[in-house]
């Protein structure tokens, strides 16, 4: 693993798991509602973020070029490729391919065995609202690098299928590198991990799990989630400057204890297969 990788993802893990503390905001109470949120492209579902685009971090700043081909980085990219073929058709497997979609209610339950707790529209409203706009900040803060590098993925590179054929023409025209997916999963278990912080390590273990779910199913090099980390961590940083975040935030933070005080556990059924299939 790259050594600036490492030190940014480590540097930047440590400042965001004090984030996210009940600081008294003087700000309107942020909307729950998708429609008052706005789509940020009509028809996609996909939501406005709470920073404006050209406010995000600049990933191209952030993270070093992609591995050149024939360097040993890109060798052991191909061999840690290689080693996870070995999980295809296995219940890792089938937890990649969960993890791809980024839609709403769906993707609301990614962290509910984490969080042990309920996380929907209905249940959490404000918690809900926090992870489906920041999805959007996180996700497009890689693109500065991404579009730069169009570095391409494995499954094109080595002429192989992924977990989820259908994402596949689309995704051998986007660039590998940073991981979009990689970003908002880390930033998405740091956010959590600073509302929850007696569960940080489940948390965060989820949030890496969900990058690694993309090296899984063959759609990325494990230096595109290592880079796509460190940029989502930058974008979470970013967002503790924005009232609206942070108001928000703190209405998420009230909802967890909330739930706590009432006894509320995760909805899901598949926690303990979902924990002992992540560990492969």
């Amino acid at each position: 693993m790259n050594t600036h990788i490492c030190t940014l993802s480590a540097l930047a893990g440590a400042a965001l798991l004090s984030a996210c503390q009940t600081v008294p905001l003087k700000t309107a109470t942020p909307p729950t509602s998708p429609e008052v949120v706005g789509e940020f492209r009509k028809g996609t579902g996909y939501l406005n973020g709470y920073i404006d685009r050209k406010e995000l971090p600049d990933s191209l700043a952030l993270v070093p070029p992609p591995p050149a081909p024939g360097s040993a980085r890109h060798a052991a990219d191909l061999q840690l490729h290689q080693q996870t073929r070995a999980l295809r058709n296995t219940p890792r497997w089938e937890y990649a391919f969960k993890d791809v979609n980024l839609k709403f209610p769906e993707a609301a339950g990614v962290f509910s065995c984490a969080l042990d707790m309920p996380i929907s529209q209905e249940a959490t409203p404000h918690l809900n609202m926090l992870l489906r706009r920041s999805l959007i900040d996180a996700g497009f803060a890689t693109y500065k690098a991404k579009d730069h590098y169009q570095r391409k993925r494995p499954f094109a590179e080595l002429g192989e299928t992924t977990c989820s054929p259908k994402e596949e023409a689309h995704l051998s025209k986007d660039g590998s590198y940073p991981s979009g997916h990689a970003a908002l999963g880390w930033g998405w278990g740091l956010i959590l991990a600073g509302l929850a912080p007696d569960k940080a390590n489940a948390l965060l273990q989820r949030g890496h799990a969900f990058g690694d779910s993309r090296m899984v199913c063959g759609v990325h090099w494990q230096s595109d989630l290592e880079a796509g980390r460190v940029v989502g961590a930058a974008a979470v940083a970013r967002l503790q400057a924005d009232p609206v975040f942070q108001a928000q935030a703190q209405l998420a933070k009230a909802e967890i204890d909330a739930a706590r005080a009432r006894g509320l556990k995760s909805d899901r059924k598949d926690c303990a297969a979902e924990a002992d299939a992540l560990k492969r």
